[in-house]
């Protein structure tokens, strides 16, 4: 059995180089970085943690602190968090007491909200996908007993999200998670949802509750969570402290659950179509262009940081429409930069340098580019633009044949899965895998022309 690798100098190192602990609100991390709040973000000096061995890189964008580690960034952040004295089950703080920007609050508030479920609803779509292969050949029906197994695993989270989301909006909001889960499984109690969508419209002290579906939904449950945060602290501040642990969960629920079904879901969800139907509004105004400025450019917002903002968006287009072009076309971004890593390791002489290009091949593949970004398109631009160019030209290709993706899926291979029409193969799925060549195939020619064989 491989011995566990030990990254405790690392944690100790970077923690120090970011502040120390006493300058760290949080960290969490997603598939290559550590992702800090920090109370001064001035206080590191880029150059300090840049020089740290086993360091890639840093970003700060939007409200926090990056610090480019790797695909093993799952274990090195167990590490800093024990250097750093943050438990697992600490709340993740938002306000440090600091005036911040709206898109910096906006940011850190949906990062610690939808990135810990991230994971388990990427697996969801890929499982999807394969599900709708297998009944697609003959191999399952969707009315036999593995399929429905099957697909509720891969279901379960979207369908309960409100539940998900409030548990970890409840962390966030700094309120007990616990209380605002229970919000979330109040919007989608069966009877409940089935007696406000019969024909007798159901009331609350008089006043109508709309007919409203509330499983798949993201923002209501976000909302619903801050409002209860209030609550909750207006509560505290006015029972007794040794009845809290029960009045105040009841006033939070009591005054929470009947306004999100009479005022917050409603509208909320009216935000949410709303917020749909104009991102879609734009990119179908020209698919052409919009597939072009995408494909080309994502993995600029990817190198900033920023790619994150945009899942919140990314993910209402799926759980509210069933589908969605625009992340359709982010897909192909990895498959370019993949053909960067080719042509690189087939131009450079070196053994080492070969061996960068096909071990950022392979990353990009399984849906990982930073190592591509950092090691071989930043230090050579020319072959960042044979990214661009080549995910410019496919993701126009593929935006121009209307295809869409079908579920949150993972990138490289993984992406495949999930551009599965669930009522069968259409032009998403094999228009996909064409423009995906063309991007892979395009990036590697112009890579391979313009890549330094010295640098």
């Amino acid at each position: 059995m491989a011995k566990k690798q030990d990254y405790t100098q690392l944690a100790k190192e970077v923690v120090e180089a970011v502040g120390g602990k006493e300058n760290i609100i949080s960290v969490t991390n997603c598939m290559t970085r550590l992702r800090f709040v920090l109370k001064d973000d001035n206080i590191p000096s880029e150059e300090q943690v840049k020089a740290i061995k086993g360091v890639k890189g840093v970003m700060n964008k939007g409200g926090q602190y990056q610090v480019i580690i790797g695909t093993h960034v799952c274990e090195v952040i167990k590490d800093v968090k024990m250097v750093a004295g943050l438990g697992d089950e600490a709340p993740v703080k938002t306000d440090d007491g600091k005036k911040d920007t709206l898109f910096n609050r906006f940011f850190k508030t949906i990062s610690g909200c939808i990135m810990p479920m991230i994971g388990p609803m990427i697996a969801g779509g890929i499982l999807k996908g394969i599900l709708t292969i297998f009944v697609t050949v003959g191999m399952l029906t969707k009315d036999s007993g593995t399929y429905q197994l099957l697909y509720a695993a891969a279901d379960a989270l979207l369908y309960f999200m409100p539940i998900v989301v409030g548990f970890s909006a409840g962390k966030v909001f700094g309120c007990n998670p616990y209380v605002t889960a229970t919000i979330g499984a109040a919007l989608v109690y069966p009877s409940l949802v089935t007696a406000v969508s019969g024909e007798t419209a159901l009331t609350f002290l008089g006043l109508p509750i709309t007919a409203a579906t509330y499983s798949n939904t993201l923002f209501p449950i976000l909302l619903a969570s801050y409002v209860a945060s209030l609550i909750e602290k207006g509560a505290k501040r006015i029972v007794p402290q040794m009845i809290q642990l029960m009045m105040v969960p009841l006033i939070v629920l009591a005054i929470t659950v009947p306004l999100s079904w009479l005022a917050i879901g409603p509208v909320m969800n009216m935000v949410s179509e709303v917020l749909s139907s104009t991102v879609l509004g734009i990119f179908n105004f020209s698919p052409l262009l919009g597939g072009i400025l995408f494909g080309a450019f994502w993995q600029l917002m990817v190198l900033l940081g920023l790619h994150a903002a945009f899942v919140p968006v990314l993910i209402n287009n799926i759980v509210t429409l069933g589908a969605d072009p625009i992340n359709a076309v982010l897909g192909l971004t990895v498959w370019a930069l993949a053909g960067v890593s080719l042509g690189y390791a087939l131009k450079v002489k070196d053994a080492e340098k070969r061996a960068v290009g096909f071990s950022g091949m392979a990353s990009c593949l399984c849906g990982v580019t930073e190592p591509t970004i950092y090691t071989i398109a930043l230090p050579q631009i020319k072959c960042f633009a044979a990214a661009w160019i080549g995910g410019g030209i496919s993701g126009g290709i593929l935006a121009a044949l209307g295809a869409k993706m079908y579920s949150m899926g993972g990138d490289g291979l993984f992406r495949i899965p999930s551009m599965i029409n669930p009522a069968g193969m259409d032009i998403s799925f094999y228009g996909f895998i064409a423009c995906a060549l063309v991007a892979f195939g395009v990036a590697a020619a112009l890579s391979y022309i313009l890549a330094d064989p010295n640098k």
